[in-house]
């Protein structure tokens, strides 16, 4: 990221790159779940303009975006799939390439952060349709003073996918760690300064719903169902 990233503002970072091995035959990001592509969806949640689906209020952050622009990471080959399931989106989109492909999330944290202009990275996976905008917001309060505000469960799982990073410091960190073999996404964390953001404090905030992972499609009718009967 550039030298002359935006002070205090939020780039939201969608990670889309992934091959969707336990999906079937198709790419999940651009799978529609209840009429919307799901990488759509997330983004919608980011800018406050999802459908009211819980948590999130009535709308969506009450309908007010909790990032300033919004970048997506994928591969070269995705990206005119889901530039077309972003059309008329009320924020900017960029699209960060992978530089190389099948390198995990890790990279895909790399690119999207170094594509981001705000000085924070609000990064979420295209599989979490359910993010709460209002845990993004606390992440990003909770992310002031630090490199990283990271949710972690009681299962002592770092949420990393879903988390506000500042963008720089993360995109070296994340360098780093793929330039001495590291895979495991949480080992950038370990070279920054960074708040772990707990159970207690999440679910004063949200419910675990806002990590719901869709990877499969017994998952994805599960989803829709849910939607579909709100």
């Amino acid at each position: 990221m550039a030298d002359s990233s935006d002070a205090g503002t939020c780039t939201g970072v969608i990670l889309a790159g992934g091959r969707s091995t336990r999906f079937g035959d198709r790419d999940k990001a651009l799978a529609p779940l209840a009429g919307t592509p799901m990488v759509r969806r997330v983004a919608n949640r980011l800018a406050g303009a999802d459908d009211p689906v819980d948590p999130g209020g009535e709308r969506a952050s009450s309908g007010e975006s909790v990032v300033d622009e919004l970048v997506i990471n994928c591969r070269e080959d995705q990206r005119a799939g889901i530039a077309d399931a972003m059309a008329r989106y009320p924020l900017e989109v960029t699209y960060a390439e992978d530089e190389e492909p099948d390198r995990g999330p890790m990279a895909g944290i790399r690119d999207g952060c170094r594509a981001a202009t705000g000085e924070y990275a609000a990064v979420v996976a295209c599989d979490m349709p359910f993010v709460d905008p209002n845990l993004i917001a606390h992440l990003l309060d909770r992310c002031r003073d630090h490199d990283a505000a990271v949710p972690r469960l009681e299962d002592q799982w770092f949420q990393t996918t879903q988390a506000v990073y500042r963008a720089r410091p993360m995109a070296e960190a994340c360098d780093r760690a793929l330039a001495a073999g590291e895979r495991k996404i949480v080992e950038p964390l370990f070279d920054l300064e960074y708040v772990v953001v707990d159970e207690p404090e999440i679910r004063r905030v949200t419910t675990g719903r806002t990590f719901r992972n869709v990877n499969t499609r017994e998952e994805h009718a599960d989803a829709e169902a849910w939607i579909v009967g709100r």
